[in-house]
């Protein structure tokens, strides 16, 4: 049998662990060949160069199909945060949440339907449901990123989409006595939009890695600090009725992300048999948003508007208000606070009990919590449309609707014109005044997540000698996760407002006191002028709002209170191949995953009561059921560094949380066409699931250089859909003494639809010392992605209240899923110079961003490219031995100033604009200096 052997690269490599320092040479190795070591001695790269170079073999070594980020240095990812490095690989994409690159796609699918893990291991997350925000990981701790498109069945967490595993260093791979630190600044060239806010920051790191008795002990430390800013100018639009603009929310946002982490990672061998690492992470976040701006209702509106120009269907210019119908502009001073701690702990022990037999044992904890204020403090020219200030705006379209031009009467600068209290009559879900809608001076949401998981595996590993299984991998693995969220929001009314009978006052307003005014915030983006500032976090923290708690009156609040608990039993086993078929060298493996899984959750129904309270019940339920996922994956050594990989596999991703928990929505009386309709949860909502198939041709023709061509095909199926159905609801009593309504309409999701999903990706990686010597130190990786998806799915859609059903085929693409995706990286590196440019390209897309109450809204997300470059000096190489080890890096972002922007709809051409949202340049200046 012939026994695959990788290049004299691949073991230089692969040989020194892949550790963050430059390549170990072959001569440390006493059994190692004369000519290894020559060809090892030559290669004197470092950077981007050396990160490409381990990066290829890696993915060249591994039997599954991965993408592979490896760090240029100590704390050293190739950009400022781990999720920009990830969505710069091929098939991967990421959507920016308020200007940084947070969410990842794999080949199409989201990050609801891929799976991340740290050092191997299933993570929790800070959202409401499982996907992993990337930006809440600092790049300063991590050695690598491994992203499996294929999986193989000792792969613990997977996703249809994929799975992406980040990996600190490990000390004694690592092999020497390390201490580097890196401090950067910051700066938002787009200003500092609010007078409260920051448009400089910094972040800052240091790593401690060293080996102790006799190389049996590693330890390494890492604490990384960042304080980051963000500025946005965002027009946004309510909606488009019968193409007439609904309503306007454009703002100004200022946000800091604080972020501290600290890493530690203890490795133990104490002989040739036993192996020990254990690794903690501690990550306290908080992102705190300033936001200020208007909010102007137009058709949606009671003021009326005069449209005085259309196109394509859509409203371009007209006035809302008339001089009898002020508009009653809301002045917006809102605040979002988000503090959330993340710790994960994880023991792994290895033991060879021979030679050809070893056990792995390993367990871990996760948990986070997570804590978010989010206000709105109100204010306007009149409390309540009959005491609004004359006030009428024109208004005009700008740059295809991604802007508009305002032509506004009032001077919402003066705090004599504008004062605290709401012209808009909001109030009616706020039961402080039960015969007014004017009082709601404000709101705030305070929603709290907690989430906590607990895994344990168990595994062994027989190597045989000879026959085409190398090896086999087998054993058991269990975890147990609970997640809860808890929503509660407050209507804030000013207590002032209301007179000793707790009545509002008509027309009551109160000028902002003296000692929470700030300096006033320019709107001149939309030709607003200027409006009043305010610290309304402060004055509501101060107790001067009267507060109702929105869970007595609103059946949102209990929906999205919920309880899942779930426990998974996996047993695994996979055969490592080696053998030849004719000629051509042959690996991979094959296996097999039986996964239980036991589900259940707790949660609430509301029903509304007649005086505008609502009745809250205990819900429950759950599921249980077992999948089987076989895996195939196979390498074919077609010729000298030439690969053709096949897989085969069934994967799954498990339901949202949000979806799968039994709290319910309201249930509610239509008294429009008597039937009763609401939401109704679906505890026992199922998995999707693909069967996928992967095809790729890889040649490797340089050590740094290589060309892949894949194509994949997956079959997915039981999607999700929120759909409505018939129910019975003869058991219900309408109100008014209307008649018994036999069936009722109620909304639920359910695992419904059948589609594919289906692409082609190209990479070339090229080395520009490959052509000419005097092109040595150029080169750049290159990537196209294509895909195409749909979802096919039959409805038996009520005709009638009486039981009638038509039954309608429907057909929707893949949520997160662009047609095409580009990255591009052109570098330079050359005796301690580096430069580097990189370009990433994606079309449109269905994403998700924060709606009403915090909750997932679906949006249609625009194409997008995005250009950042970096540019530094190692003075390692400068022949100034007093400056040795230091490092001098300039960092650019998003240098076009290229927009996020959202449509409404998908089929609206991208002009039914819901949200433009401009960020600036963002540069960073810094150093690394390492011992």
């Amino acid at each position: 049998m012939k026994t695959f052997k990788p290049n004299l690269i691949t073991m230089a490599l692969l040989s020194g662990g892949l550790t963050l320092m430059s390549l170990p040479a072959m001569a440390q190795q006493a059994n190692a060949e004369q000519s290894a070591e020559e060809n090892v001695e030559v290669i004197k790269v470092s950077g981007i160069r050396a990160s490409l170079q381990r990066s290829q073999a890696l993915k060249m070594d591994n039997t599954s199909l991965v993408e592979v980020i490896t760090a240029e240095d100590i704390g050293k990812l190739p950009d400022s945060s781990i999720a920009e490095s990830i969505a710069r690989l091929p098939g991967l994409a990421a959507q920016r949440l308020d200007g940084r690159a947070s969410s990842i796609s794999i080949r199409g699918l989201g990050e609801n339907f891929s799976a991340a893990t740290f050092n191997g291991r299933e993570q929790v997350s800070l959202g409401d449901n499982r996907g992993v925000e990337f930006d809440v990981y600092p790049s300063e701790i991590m050695n690598e990123v491994m992203v499996y498109k294929t999986p193989d069945a000792s792969l613990m967490t997977q996703g249809i989409g994929g799975t992406i595993d980040m990996r600190t260093v490990k000390p004694l791979s690592f092999g020497e006595q390390s201490m580097s630190f890196t401090l950067r600044g910051e700066k938002n060239d787009i200003g500092k939009l609010n007078p409260d806010g920051e448009d400089t920051g910094w972040r800052g790191s240091f790593s401690y890695i060293d080996q102790f008795n006799d190389d049996t002990v590693g330890l390494a430390v890492a604490v990384a600090h960042m304080q980051s800013p963000n500025n946005e100018e965002r027009f946004n639009t309510w909606g488009w009725p019968d193409g007439v603009v609904g309503g306007f929310k454009p703002f100004v946002r200022s946000s800091e992300l604080t972020r501290d982490t600290v890493m530690a990672v203890l490795e133990v061998a104490p002989n040739d048999k036993l192996k020990i690492n254990v690794d903690a992470l501690y990550i306290d976040f908080e992102d705190e948003q300033l936001l200020r701006g208007a909010e102007i209702p137009a058709a949606w509106g009671d003021a009326g508007i005069t449209v005085t120009n259309t196109v394509n269907g859509l409203s371009q210019s007209g006035v809302i208000g008339s001089a009898d119908s002020p508009v009653g502009a809301v002045i917006r001073n809102d605040m979002n606070l988000r503090k959330a701690d993340l710790t994960a702990v994880g023991f792994n022990a290895e033991y060879a009990l021979t030679d050809l037999l070893s056990l792995e044992f390993d367990a871990a904890y996760s948990k986070v919590d997570r804590k978010t204020w989010s206000l709105e403090s109100y204010a306007g020219s009149g409390r309540g449309a009959a005491f609004r200030q004359p006030e009428q705006i024109g208004f005009t379209m700008l740059n295809n609707n991604q802007g508009v031009n305002f032509n506004p009467q009032l001077d919402y600068g003066s705090h004599d014109v504008i004062q605290l209290g709401n012209p808009q009559s909001w109030g009616w879900g706020n039961l402080t005044d039960l015969e007014s809608n004017d009082d709601q001076d404000g709101f705030i949401n305070t929603p709290e997540v907690d989430d906590e998981l607990m895994t344990l595996k168990l595994a062994a590993k027989r190597v045989f000698e000879d026959g085409i299984v190398s090896s086999i991998e087998f054993g058991g693995y269990y975890s147990d996760r609970e997640k809860s969220k808890f929503d509660q929001g407050l209507f804030l009314t000013l207590p002032q407002a209301l007179d000793a009978n707790g009545n509002v006052i008509p027309g009551y307003r109160m000028p902002v006191p003296e000692e929470y005014r700030l300096p006033n915030v320019s709107l001149d983006f939309i030709g607003f002028g200027d409006m009043i500032a305010y610290d309304s976090f402060r004055f509501w923290q101060d107790g001067n709002y009267t507060e109702y708690d929105s869970r007595l009156s609103d059946p949102e609040r209990i929906k999205q209170t919920w309880t899942v608990k779930e426990k998974v039993y996996t047993a695994f086993v996979k055969a490592n191949l080696e053998t030849e078929i004719g000629s051509i060298p042959v690996r991979g493996n094959v296996g097999l995953q039986v996964v239980r899984t036991e589900q259940e959750s707790t949660g609430g129904g509301a029903r509304r009561l007649a005086d505008r309270t609502i009745d809250v019940q205990p819900t429950f339920g759950g599921d249980e059921f077992t999948e089987v996922l076989p895996s195939l994956n196979l390498i074919f050594d077609v010729a000298d560094q030439q690969l053709v990989r096949f897989g085969a596999a069934r994967t799954m991703s498990r339901s949202r949380m949000d979806r799968m928990n039994a709290s319910s929505g309201e249930l509610s009386w239509n008294e429009t066409v008597g039937v009763w309709s609401g939401y109704i949860a679906n505890p026992q909502l199922r998995p999707v699931m693909a069967d996928q198939l992967d095809l790729t041709y890889e040649n490797y023709f340089h050590e740094e250089g290589y060309f892949a061509a894949a194509v994949f095909y997956k079959s997915l199926k039981d999607w999700q859909l929120e759909v409505p159905s018939l129910v019975d609801t003869s058991d219900l009593t309408p109100p008014n003494g209307e008649p018994v309504a036999p069936l009722g309409v109620m909304t639920s999701w359910q695992n419904l639809g059948d589609g594919d999903i289906q692409g082609a990706e190209f990479t070339l990686s090229l080395s520009g010392g490959m052509f000419s010597d005097a092109l040595e130190g150029f080169g750049g990786i290159f990537s196209a992605t294509f895909l195409d998806s749909s979802i096919d799915f039959m409805l038996d859609v009520p005709t009638d209240t009486s039981g009638g059903m038509e039954q309608r085929e429907f057909n929707i693409t893949v949520p997160g899923l662009s047609d095409e995706v580009y990255n591009a990286t052109l570098y330079y590196e050359n005796a301690g110079f580096e430069f580097r440019v990189s370009w990433r390209s994606r079309s449109d897309f269905l994403g998700e961003v924060s709606g009403l109450s915090l909750s997932k809204v679906p949006v249609q997300v625009l194409g997008s490219d995005l250009v950042d470059a970096q540019i530094s000096y190692d003075f390692s190489e400068s022949g100034i031995e007093a400056l040795y080890g230091l490092t001098l890096t300039l960092q650019g972002q998003n240098l076009t100033d290229e927009a996020f922007v959202t449509a409404h709809t998908a089929d609206g051409n991208g002009l039914d604009v819901r949200d433009a949202q401009v960020f600036g340049r963002n540069f960073m200046l810094g150093l690394n200096y390492k011992f």
